[in-house]
């Protein structure tokens, strides 16, 4: 049975099927025909595969991995998007692990296309074992933002090795991906924005709405996939309405950020207010305050009192599974050598931090003090999580003596600022009916830097931009080191 693909790309997906590069990458809003264009670009390959001789037959051999986060949507999406372009007459599908699809198309000029598509489903790192014994052509990862990059990595070794070289070899080989935007700290984003790594291509399709100044959403002439929806724009419009800025920037204007289920922290904060367009720049003689939350997640973060009254936060650090004292040696106390030398420094930490560690004799306070950074503990009642919120609050709503915001962040503390916005949340109690929340903020990669400036916050309102009354004074950063 011949196949005849009624099938017009759009300027962006004509780019993606352009190029050969190894891995190529598709991004956009939603609706925005990226599943489609992969799915037909696997099949433009296994057209353009050389074709090798099989004893009185031509036929041109590739096979494909599909891969997909969880089986449902393996099923609900992957493969209905590929049956509504290759239907069971023309593609039979075995649905016997592993779901496996046979296309076989005789072409104009004598030749056989044979495709072999196997669906998976691989949400897991550890997964990638189920990609080690695969012979590929080539691979197509869809929905990129909800798949490990140990996945792609895996399948970039199992492409290239079908058909085999006995057989011609394939003629092209790699992986292609598309996805809805993902966040920003996501191995997409640093690959497609940072890094860009050889062989590698990325493609970004316009947004489906531009947002004008008055805050309504408009047809964008540029959008794409329009007229495949039997709703044109109407189809993007109408999504906007009840739905937060965020989710509207990531599906309708395709724009990289987060989707946070859940109730955020601070409901004061506003990221074009709180957030500095620039790096903030440091006040001469002005005291460094540093904030520190422990345990095997620790946080640190940095920040000055201006003159005017602005809490200005300007380094966070924060790590994984690694004890306070490697953290603050390697990680932390460089920095505040080398970046803020000459500067007076105030340490504030968890008022746990005077008890013993699990693993060591020491307190925590006694192990930064090791390591030359004297720290003072935070009041007693900032382990009462309402008393160390109020403080952060002190700051976010009030304005400096200059009309000023009096609390802001610099925009490389990427953490805090990602929890600002919904990542540091109450979680949601699932009950049916009216919505609720649980009362304690979740314990998250955002909560630990949240933490510690919680308890910087905390200390500052009782005092302790005063130096000269703290007991265990803040020691001084020189070029030499601490003195």
């Amino acid at each position: 049975m011949s196949v005849q693909i009624d099938y017009k790309a759009e300027p962006t997906a004509s780019k993606f099927h352009a190029s050969d590069n190894f891995v190529r990458g598709i991004m956009g809003p939603i609706g925005s025909g990226k599943s489609v264009a992969c799915t037909i670009e696997m099949y433009a390959k296994s057209v353009a595969q050389e074709p090798h001789q099989y004893g009185n037959r031509f036929i041109r051999k590739s096979r494909w991995a599909a891969i997909r986060n969880t089986y449902p949507e393996l099923k609900s999406t992957t493969i209905k998007t590929f049956e509504d372009w290759f239907p069971s007459e023309i593609c039979r599908i075995n649905w016997a692990p592993p779901i496996t699809g046979y296309l076989t198309v005789p072409l104009p000029d004598g030749t056989i296309v044979e495709m072999e598509i196997m669906f998976l489903a691989l949400d897991k790192p550890g997964d990638v074992k189920k990609l080690l014994s695969l012979e590929l052509t080539g691979a197509w990862l869809n929905e990129v933002r909800e798949i490990p990059k140990q996945i792609l990595d895996g399948a970039t070794g199992r492409v290239g090795r079908y058909p085999a070289k006995r057989n011609g070899g394939p003629t092209w080989s790699g992986i292609i991906m598309d996805t809805n935007p993902p966040d920003d700290d996501h191995w997409y984003y640093s690959l497609a924005e940072e890094k860009l790594p050889q062989g590698y291509d990325f493609f970004h399709q316009p947004p489906a709405l531009i947002e004008k100044e008055d805050g309504r959403y408009v047809p964008n002439p540029e959008a794409e996939n329009v007229i495949n929806q039997p709703l044109g724009f109407e189809y993007w419009l109408r999504q906007v309405f009840g739905k937060d800025k965020d989710w509207i920037s990531v599906y309708i204007l395709g724009l990289y950020g987060s989707i946070h289920d859940g109730k955020p922290v601070y409901g004061e904060y506003n990221d074009d207010i709180h957030c500095s367009k620039e790096p903030l720049e440091l006040y001469k003689g002005v005291p460094l305050y540093i904030g520190w939350d422990y345990g095997l997640t620790p946080s640190c973060i940095a920040g000055q009192l201006s003159p005017h009254g602005q809490l200005r936060i300007v380094q966070e650090w924060c790590t994984e599974d690694m004890g306070i004292r490697e953290f603050a040696r390697d990680i932390v106390k460089p920095d505040l050598t080398n970046k803020y030398s000459g500067m007076q420094m105030v340490s504030v930490g968890d008022p746990a931090g005077k008890q013993r560690t699990q693993t060591e004799a020491n307190s925590c306070m006694d192990i930064l003090a090791q390591e030359g950074i004297t720290t003072v503990s935070a009041p007693d009642e900032s382990n009462e999580v309402i008393a160390r919120l109020d403080g952060v609050r002190y700051y976010m709503k009030g304005m400096d003596r200059e009309g000023q915001p009096s609390f802001i962040i610099d925009p490389s503390c990427r953490n805090l600022r990602k929890g600002f916005n919904g990542g540091y949340k109450y979680e949601r109690v699932q009950v049916v009916g009216e919505e609720r929340f649980k009362e304690q903020p979740a314990k998250n990669k955002f909560s630990h830097p949240h933490d510690a400036l919680q308890y910087l916050c905390a200390r500052l309102r009782h005092g302790l931009h005063i130096v000269k009354a703290q007991p265990r004074p803040a020691r001084r950063v020189t070029a030499a080191g601490w003195t």
